[in-house]
This record gives structure tokens, C-alpha cells and sequence, in this order.
């Protein structure tokens, strides 16, 4: 999946290990698009990249506003933010480990 993504041009890839540490996923993967578009497009294909490869149906949420979309894969969450919208939230700072700071991202 982060091949995928970096391929499709996700910016600022983050990939955080949730294992041990949540029962909801084993990982969890934050990215940006620059616009509502590409977000749109690449949580589009991502779903379809995953249902393919895979053979697995994803959840989606989020794809009509084109902000913020996640994906549930079941083993991996996917986390596609517009940046002005990731900065906002600073979702990956929630799940950083103990002790880590941004530059261990």
C-alpha cells in the first residue's frame, strides 16, 4: 500500500506500526493530496487497488467532502488529508510512540 500511495504521488507519507498498541488496525497510514481532487482520486483508487490485489471490500468515509477520507482495509487504516486539513488535526501526533518526536516520522 505505500508503494501504491507514493506512486500515486501521496505527499508526506507517514506509516505508524499500531501493533501491540490498538486493536483496530496493525497499521495506520496518513498521506496528503493538494487538492479535494487528488484526495478524492486517490482514496478512489486505493479502494480499488486493495479490492483487486487483495480481494478485499474497504469502508470508506469522507469521499464526498474530499478534506479528509478513511479507508478500512481491516489490517491497515488509510488516512488522505487535503494538508491545511492534516495540520489541523495532527492526526499522526495522536499515535506517535512514546517519547518520539516529528523527526522520527
Amino acid at each position: 500500500m505505500v508503494a501504491f500511495l507514493e506512486k500515486e504521488k501521496a505527499e508526506e507519507l507517514v506509516q505508524i506500526d499500531l501493533r501491540g498498541r490498538s486493536e483496530i488496525a496493525d497499521y495506520m497510514l496518513i498521506c496528503s493530496g493538494r487538492s479535494t481532487r487528488q484526495v478524492t482520486s486517490l482514496a478512489e483508487k486505493m479502494v480499488d487497488m486493495v479490492k483487486q490485489e487483495f480481494g478485499r471490500f474497504s469502508r470508506m468515509e469522507g469521499k464526498s467532502q474530499g478534506d479528509w477520507v478513511l479507508i478500512d482495509t481491516g489490517d491497515v487504516i488509510v488516512h488522505i488529508f487535503r494538508p491545511e486539513v492534516r495540520e489541523f488535526y495532527q492526526l499522526e501526533k495522536m499515535w506517535l510512540p512514546a517519547g518520539a518526536t516529528d523527526a522520527d516520522l
